[in-house]
């Protein structure tokens, strides 16, 4: 088989294109194919399809995927038309998509070695500049955003996940149904939550059925301007209650550990996560060391013993029930005369309602808490962004369940 014939197999490479030569540079390292088009087929405009007179011809090349050891490379000149209504325009080369410096198939490849990779491990992997390989993720996910069906999502997460050190942060909206990420958006104030919103249908908007989210104020008015019967689907799950009365204990220990060591005793040292996390979490031994602290006065026991009441209160079925038996715990964590936990009884108290209507509607934001440490990870892997566009991209490519490829390539 000829060369010639070979590369057009192997390109897919049909008619009215074909392959008019084939170059190998040893020293380059190269393949050079060379694609020419049938002079004689009518060219037509590629917004509308209508028959156009050729306007002129551009060079391209195209990086396509590697034979053997050898970097291949596509060349081309490729017509441009012109269009009575649309007027100058390149027309589409079945390989590549439109401006894309890669073909499709090399898009492809990359695309696979970005979900297991970073994009700097993609780009010494594949000899490509650091920009190449953004330029491909940032096609993949417009592809993707762009075939993505009408998403009418019943139960939403929003959350905020830290972009840089220094209070940068982007709000993530998710579908708690499917685990996906729904819309990215700079900053965590109303307006970013409101670019999600605006983008819904009335009827979309209407169809939600609950929105779980910390107690943040920008978050509470933008889902109060846009959700239809928002009083009653606003939810503040037990996660970030959870989160809110475990800084209240450990801010109660710090305080008491540093008054304890004036007083020549270290009790309290190296327990913090003993009185955060979970007892039935804890080893035998380690429940053995919180029970014989919970034993003494101490203030910091009193401060665990009111998040643990709280937490054992999310297994009511009535909204009626579990508003009573909050409102019992409430009033106790007031009577600590413990400021921390004051402070947080009396948040939760004014939010009692969202509580109350997680409890019913069973709502919870933990998927959206493991596609923020997922985002995390994704971030630490790259490094960290110094763009916000580019944080965002990377966010929607590997969590947004997006179709990324190039519409001539299938992938399972």
């Amino acid at each position: 088989m000829r060369d010639k014939d070979l590369y057009a197999q192997i390109l897919g490479i049909t008619y009215p294109w074909f392959v008019g030569k084939v170059e190998l540079q040893l020293q380059e390292g190269e393949v050079i194919v060379h694609l020419e088009l049938d002079p004689d087929y009518t060219l037509t405009c590629p917004l509308c399809g209508k028959a156009t007179p050729g306007y002129d011809t551009r060079r391209r090349r195209w990086r396509h995927l590697d034979t053997c050891q050898y970097r291949t490379v596509l060349v081309a000149d490729v017509p441009r038309v012109e269009c009575e209504e649309h007027g100058v325009h390149q027309i589409d080369v079945p390989w590549s998509e439109r401006g894309a410096r890669f073909t499709a198939l090399f898009e492809a490849l990359a695309i696979d070695w970005m979900k297991e990779a970073s994009l700097s491990a993609v780009c010494r992997l594949l000899g490509i500049s650091w920009d190449a390989a953004a330029g491909i993720q940032e096609r993949a996910v417009r592809r993707g955003l762009e075939r993505r069906e009408a998403v009418s999502p019943k139960r939403i997460g929003v959350d905020e996940t830290s972009f840089q050190k220094g209070h940068e942060y982007v709000t993530v909206v998710s579908n708690q149904e499917t685990g996906k990420v729904l819309y990215v958006a700079d900053d965590r104030n109303q307006g970013s939550l409101d670019g999600f919103y605006s983008g819904l249908s009335e009827a979309q908007r209407g169809e939600i059925e609950s929105v779980s989210m910390d107690m943040w104020t920008p978050y509470i008015a933008s889902t109060q301007e846009y959700v239809p019967g928002a009083e009653e689907k606003i939810a503040f799950d037990k996660f970030h209650v959870a989160k809110h009365l475990g800084n209240a204990v450990d801010k109660v220990r710090r305080r008491e550990h540093k008054a304890l060591v004036e007083q020549g005793c270290d009790d309290l040292k190296g327990t913090r996560y003993l009185w955060l996390r979970n007892p039935e979490n804890l080893s035998p031994q380690r429940w053995a060391d919180l029970k014989a602290l919970r034993r003494r006065t101490l203030k910091t026991a009193e401060a665990w013993a009111v998040k643990e009441m709280a937490m054992s209160l999310w297994g009511y079925n009535t909204r009626t029930w579990a508003r009573t038996a909050w409102k019992q715990c409430l009033h106790w964590a007031k009577l600590t005369d413990l400021g921390p936990v004051v402070s947080v009884a009396q948040m939760l108290e004014r939010h009692l309602e969202g509580i109350l209507n997680a409890i019913v509607l069973q709502a919870t934001n933990a998927l959206a808490e493991g596609i923020n440490s997922r985002i995390q990870r994704i971030k630490k892997m790259s490094c960290g962004f110094r763009n916000r566009e580019r944080f965002r991209q990377a966010i929607l490519f590997h969590l947004g369940g997006l179709d990324l490829y190039p519409a001539s390539v299938k992938r399972s």
